[in-house]
């Protein structure tokens, strides 16, 4: 009797680790690698920082493709680094953007294009 509730035990808490994976995408690639690959968009990275956001866009991507077939743990692990990525490429295009606001605001301090 003990070794059958000790295994139903144990199958209970199998399936509930199982489960999780689910979960874990639900948190990692839908939430915030979703999230952050769109304000890597908003910041203009596919013009500033080309590279950083098409891999970002990309592990995305292939994240959704493999919690598709239900391998959640890859699927995880590339919404990780569609995260990383996106968060990489938005950190360029602020630099980039910032330092062209300065390039064209030192070429013409009084902002206007016939102001001489």
């Amino acid at each position: 009797m003990r070794r059958l509730v000790r295994s139903l035990a144990v199958c209970l808490a199998l399936g509930a680790l199982a489960g999780c994976g689910s979960l874990l995408y639900i948190d990692r690639v839908t939430r915030t690698a979703s999230a952050d690959v769109e304000a890597a968009r908003a910041a203009r990275a596919e013009v500033l920082a080309p590279y950083w956001y098409t891999l970002a866009v990309e592990y995305l991507g292939k994240a959704r493709e493999e919690a598709g077939e239900a391998d959640f743990q890859a699927a995880n692990r590339l919404g990780q680094k569609a995260s990383e990525a996106a968060r990489r490429a938005l950190a360029v295009a602020r630099a980039r953007g910032r330092g062209k606001a300065r390039a064209s605001g030192a070429r013409n301090p009084a902002g206007g294009e016939g102001a001489r």
